[in-house]
């Protein structure tokens, strides 16, 4: 005799257990179990649109039945998808943009800044040394900085100084008529400019020169203004505590004054 509980039994659509077969929530592993029914009718409906899409006309009427399809088909599948929690999509705000940071030159007092720029003048237009700058923007007689500022000035300024000290160099011999030994000295002097010695040797090694020519305008200069004899001149020009032109120099000078 066949067993009648096979008639009233069907197997869960989820975990295939044996379950009532009215039974909407399995036992075993609690979930429901409809939708079978409703996915038979949906595809009733589809067949039925498909051939009544094929009897019918063309154009417009042929996508009504699709929709509707579609529709049910929507619908069937949000039932079958009511116990699954809906996803929550989490946007990741936007970092905020960081305020910018304030420029370095802003944190600078205008004194300093204004220091600066009169060392740029005082380097390019008059090729002084870095010292001589300083002392020319402290100088009571001068520009009057504060030692702060002058020294951020000296810190922050781009110049050459063996440039510098060579224009320097080429002054005092095309209108002084200076000795090499004579130009360097005057470069390093306390007195003078102030260059380093590195900067004053290379200026005075570096000059374009006609040392004889200078020691020649010397020997004139003697002679005119002070009317020294051709001996006195020529122990001039080679002084340690004169000229200090070379003896060949001081010779040449002597030989050609007239």
């Amino acid at each position: 005799m066949p067993n009648e509980n096979k008639t009233e039994t069907k197997l869960c659509k989820h975990c295939q257990s044996e379950i009532p077969k009215k039974a909407k929530v399995c036992p075993q592993c609690r979930k429901k179990q409809k939708g079978g029914i409703l996915k038979w009718i949906v595809i009733g409906i589809v067949v039925l649109a498909i051939i009544s899409a094929a009897a019918g006309g063309g154009g417009s009427k042929k996508s009504a039945p699709a929709k509707k399809a579609d529709a049910a088909t929507q619908e069937v599948s949000k039932k079958e998808t009511a116990d699954i929690p809906a996803t929550q999509e989490v946007q990741e705000e936007a970092p905020a943009e960081a305020a910018e940071p304030p420029k370095e030159d802003d944190n600078i007092p205008t004194e300093y800044k204004s220091a600066l720029k009169k060392a740029k003048t005082y380097s390019k237009t008059m090729h002084m040394s870095k010292e001589a700058i300083r002392d020319q923007l402290t100088s009571e007689y001068g520009e009057k900085f504060t030692e702060e500022a002058a020294q951020y000035a000296i810190d922050n300024i781009e110049a050459d100084w063996n440039a510098n000290a060579l224009a320097k160099a080429k002054e005092y011999s095309n209108t002084m008529h200076l000795s090499k030994e004579g130009v360097y000295e005057q470069l390093i002097s306390e007195y003078g400019e102030k260059f380093t010695e590195e900067e004053a040797r290379y200026a005075a090694d570096n000059v374009n020169a006609d040392w004889n020519q200078n020691a020649l305008k010397k020997a004139e200069s003697y002679q005119k203004d002070m009317n020294m004899s051709p001996a006195a001149i020529y122990d001039q020009l080679i002084s340690e505590y004169g000229e200090k032109f070379t003896a060949e120099e001081a010779q040449y000078a002597v030989d050609h004054l007239k």
